[in-house]
């Protein structure tokens, strides 16, 4: 049963919708995590010491928080591939340009794919960065969040990485939201309309929140 439902166009749909709402519920408080570092470095080191003792003492230290690293794993993991084996199908099922360009579409519809493609490698510069330290510019301090992410950010090249990655990102959740909705039946006459909204708002903020964050650094806003 599940093994059909994976191979049918509805269900990779439907994969690519659940998978995508859990990544942008998670973009939203990491989002707000972020914001944190407005508030000093005590701040911003002291919330990143709890997301590693959430849960305790029922979890053990850093349990919450692999556990969240694994969801969101799989969750990006179940999103590529239904995404890739989605763009496959559709090329196989029309192999020959139509004669009659197809109506133009919204930017962020055309770009999905690179979108997908950069933020993919955008979670893997991330990691190395900020997280295991391998490709962090400075020298990277474990338990010190805050003096990692300005080093980050005094770079030219970090800036330009993670604010081009967060563009994409918004155009990203723009249109992913909006297809989500659909596909889980959401959408509506009636609703269409406020569903599109929430997906401009949603997309916005996100991009905005994150973006603010190395333009901080910047303008010396925090440091």
């Amino acid at each position: 049963m599940t093994r059909t439902v994976w191979d049918s166009t509805v269900g990779k749909k439907t994969v690519m919708a659940v998978s995508g709402l859990i990544m942008l519920m998670y973009l939203v408080v990491h989002m707000l995590g972020n914001l944190k570092i407005f508030f000093g470095s005590g701040e911003f080191n002291h919330y990143a010491h709890w997301l590693r003792t959430l849960g305790e003492p029922f979890l053990h230290y850093e349990w919450a928080l692999w556990i969240i690293r694994v969801v969101l794993v799989l969750a990006v993991v179940a999103h590529a591939t239904a995404a890739y084996q989605l763009s496959r199908r559709d090329i196989r099922a029309r192999p020959n340009k139509y004669v009659h360009k197809k109506p133009r579409s919204s930017y962020a519809t055309r770009t999905m794919r690179w979108g997908g493609i950069i933020l993919g490698l955008f979670i893997v510069w991330h990691i190395l960065d900020l997280t295991t330290g391998t490709a962090h510019p400075g020298g990277f301090q474990a338990g010190h969040p805050y003096q990692n992410v300005i080093d980050t950010f005094s770079t030219w090249y970090g800036d330009v990485i993670y604010i081009v990655a967060m563009l994409a990102l918004g155009l990203h959740i723009r249109h992913g939201f909006w297809s989500a909705a659909q596909t889980l039946g959401a959408g509506s006459r009636t609703r269409d309309r406020a569903l599109k909204t929430i997906a401009d708002v949603l997309a916005l903020v996100l991009t905005l929140g994150f973006i603010s964050v190395p333009v901080g650094v910047m303008t010396g806003l925090v440091s």
